[in-house]
């Protein structure tokens, strides 16, 4: 643990990433417009709603840096994942709602490398070992990226988001078992989901999924409606919400890291 990169290690077979649940602007804060606006699309309390998977002796990566520093999800090189939608970049310099985050142009391509140099290579380089280790010790292991967004951001999605997105990008990240089982629970929960819609895995996802050498990667994309009251328009007074004191989406997602484990475990 570092006072940015908190690491859990479990023997279980699963690894739970957490790319987007910090805030910490670091040493960039002051450049941005708004500090709040900055820390705005953090998939807020995400890490506290999957508290249960050091109970099941999962492996857990987080960072406290907020996506708006770097997204340490997004691809290094710059590149679109989803060429022709809207979306954020590496360092983004917009809110999922377009409002821009700095006064002028944003960080240039120094100061990207060096954010990418301070946080996403360590970030990435965590990740790496943990999967090293975990596979080492068993045949297959399965890499959660545990996501959540707001239930409508017109900008990125028309309408009302399916309460739950599973992302495997086109079935290229894990095995179909897998997503048949995290698809099936999800289901039977009578909720709206959807599997490769919107968001079909980012570049943790597509990285590290490797099936044909037993590391198996899936996305959840969480509408963040499951497990707190969303406002209708967020502003500084009510936003973030607090996290429901029985989330709607534990359950659900409990029984899907147990069909992880079991699927891992063969």
């Amino acid at each position: 643990m570092t006072d940015w990169l908190q690491i859990h290690r479990g023997d279980a077979p699963l690894i739970v990433a957490f790319p987007h649940t910090g805030s910490d602007l670091a040493d960039v804060e002051a450049a941005f417009v708004s500090p709040w606006l900055a820390r705005r699309d953090a998939d807020w309390w995400v890490d506290r709603l999957y508290g249960f998977a050091r109970e099941l002796g999962a492996t857990t990566v987080r960072t406290t840096i907020s996506r708006s520093v770097i997204d340490v999800n997004r691809n290094p090189s710059g590149a679109s994942l989803y060429p022709g939608q809207a979306t954020t970049e590496l360092c983004p310099t917009t809110t999922f709602d377009g409002d821009p985050l700095y006064p002028g142009a944003g960080p240039d391509a120094d100061e990207i490398a060096r954010r990418r140099m301070r946080w996403f290579d360590p970030y990435h380089a965590a990740l790496e070992d943990e999967i090293e280790r975990l596979g080492a010790r068993h045949p297959r292991i399965v890499l959660y990226d545990a996501h959540s967004i707001r239930s409508h951001v017109p900008r990125l999605f028309e309408g009302e988001l399916p309460l739950f997105n599973i992302g495997t990008n086109g079935g290229a990240t894990c095995d179909p078992a897998l997503t048949q089982a995290v698809a099936s629970i999800c289901a039977a929960s009578g909720a709206p989901m959807v599997v490769d819609g919107r968001f079909r895995g980012g570049w943790t996802t597509r990285h590290y999924g490797r099936p044909a050498n037993g590391v198996h990667a899936i996305q959840m994309e969480l509408a963040m409606r499951g497990y707190l009251t969303e406002p209708a328009t967020p502003d500084e007074g009510n936003w973030p919400a607090p996290i429901d004191t029985d989330p709607a989406a534990a359950p659900v997602l409990r029984r899907v890291l147990a069909a992880c484990l079991d699927f891992a475990k063969g």
